[in-house]
């Protein structure tokens, strides 16, 4: 009977789960294997292997094993040598995120406040030094329509000056009176910030993000460089200057802009598109201004150009004495008029409004070097081939 109730009771067999890898495995568990179904192997197959186990009794490479049997190996982040035993182990070591913004291709407010920033023209994005620069980003801060509009509207003025009968000695003294207090005004507020906020918040619209804080403001240069023209040069070597400065850089700032990426560079800042756009206004401004505008107005007796008011071109080009006597020509054979010599001084001249556009004089800012060095040349270019 007892032999009976053996058999109708089976034998159980107790499955323990396997061990977890931080606890030590015993000898009976190294032969056991669960069952293995073909889509469990395929499985595991595709599944991306996990790292594998740390062994928490393994010690540093320079560290003796200790016969303590509770022995636990310190962290490798506090190891001396952690630089130089440190791998690090994917999914188990995070990635630690650097403080430091991505570029994203624009200049921030905290990079312009570093020594390099005076040096860039200007910037694709409003660096946040002018408020207004960031409210009107593209009528104010790209295109500078505000600044242009000021810029053209002076070669206007002065050829109005021109038609009105004014005398450039009546001109220069209120320039140079305006330059005083507009300069003063310039170094108070590179001096006393609660001033230069005030300045910036008001005439902010015509000013560049490089002029906010330890750039002159450009209107001081453009009333020094046309009160130097107009003090130095004649009547209408200094009336070409003044606006071949308001036109001529205009159309280079322009046109460079639009298609300076098209064409090569000539220098840093100034393309080969800008310099061919102002010398194409220089020579249309000469012809317009020698040609039409001042014997129309001498005609009618409002414009005076005799005595210290005299002009410089005539309407005669020649050869200096010197060249013409070594290749034996005739004053009246290497003299040109009329058309001829208007045509001639007129691609003279776009050629030094290009040029004076274009070069780069210690740094200077070009409201000062474009007027002086148009009037050096067209003085200069006059001096010796305008005596006919």
């Amino acid at each position: 009977m007892a032999a009976r109730s053996e058999r109708q009771i089976p034998g159980t067999r107790v499955i323990s789960p396997s061990p977890t890898p931080t606890e030590p495995s015993t000898p009976a568990g190294k032969d056991y294997f669960g069952p293995v179904t073909r889509s469990s192997t395929r499985n595991r197959t595709k599944r991306v292997k996990s790292p594998p186990p740390i062994d928490e009794n393994s010690v540093e490479e320079d560290t003796a094993p200790s016969p303590d049997p509770d022995y636990r190996a310190r962290s490798r982040s506090r190891s001396a040598d952690v630089g130089k035993h440190m791998r690090r182990m994917s999914g188990l070591t995070p990635s630690v995120k650097s403080d430091k913004p991505e570029p994203n291709g624009h200049l921030s407010p905290a990079d312009a406040a570093r020594s390099y920033w005076r040096e860039i023209s200007r910037s694709p994005s409003p660096l946040g030094l002018i408020p207004i620069h960031r409210e009107w980003r593209s009528f104010i801060h790209r295109h500078e329509i505000p600044r242009k509009f000021l810029h053209i509207s002076i070669g206007f003025i002065t050829l109005g000056l021109y038609a009105s009968g004014w005398q450039k000695t009546s001109v220069y003294p209120a320039l140079f009176y305006a330059l005083v207090p507009i300069a003063f005004f310039d170094f108070l507020r590179h001096n006393w910030p609660p001033f230069n906020r005030t300045y910036i918040r008001t005439v902010g619209a015509f000013m560049r993000e490089t002029e906010a804080h330890d750039r002159y403001n450009g209107v001081i240069w453009f009333l020094l460089g046309t009160w130097s023209v107009l003090w130095l040069c004649p009547k209408d070597v200094a009336t070409m200057s003044v606006v071949l400065l308001s036109w001529c850089d205009t159309a280079a700032s322009t046109i460079g802009r639009l298609c300076g990426k098209y064409t090569p560079r000539v220098r840093r800042g100034k393309s080969l598109a800008g310099s061919l756009a102002g010398c194409a206004v220089g020579i249309a401004t000469s012809a317009l201004f020698w040609g039409w505008i001042a014997p129309r107005y001498e005609a009618m007796g409002i414009a005076d150009n005799t005595g210290i008011n005299s002009f410089a071109f005539k309407g005669r080009l020649a050869l200096p004495d010197g060249v013409r006597n070594v290749f034996g020509l005739s004053r009246a054979s290497s003299m040109i008029s009329g058309g001829l010599a208007l045509g001639v001084m007129s691609i003279c001249t776009g050629l030094i409004a290009s040029a004076s556009e274009a070069v780069d004089i210690f740094g200077l800012d070009d409201n000062v070097t474009i007027p002086v060095l148009c009037g050096a040349g067209l003085w200069g270019f006059l001096k010796v081939f305008g005596n006919g």
